[in-house]
């Protein structure tokens, strides 16, 4: 089943903020991940929204996401980002609701 990474960002510093961009979009790439959405204006209508940026990443299952996030690839853009962008991470199991299909 396909799960997802939902990602908040607000980059405190640009120049860290492309380089973590960098090695991310590369350890999500090499462990089957998906970008499906990448924005940097949201446009909250309801509710609060508190960051500049998000994505929505897709991979094949949980496992892979976690496999992905531990990655020491991944590590190295988390060490990146530190202290220079604010996150927030969500991951979620499922499946378009029927009659939907996803992107190939």
């Amino acid at each position: 089943m396909p799960a997802y990474v939902i990602v908040n960002v607000d980059v405190l510093d640009e120049e860290a903020g492309l380089a973590y961009a960098a090695v991310a979009q590369k350890s999500v790439l090499s462990h089957g991940g998906q970008y499906l959405v990448a924005g940097s204006t949201p446009q909250p209508v309801e509710g609060t929204w508190d960051s500049s940026r998000f994505m929505v990443i897709m991979f094949p299952g949980m496992d892979r996401i976690r496999e992905w996030y531990d990655s020491p690839e991944y590590r190295r853009a988390r060490e990146i980002r530190e202290g220079k962008a604010r996150v927030g991470m969500l991951f979620v199991e499922g499946s378009p609701p029927e009659g939907f299909s996803l992107p190939s």
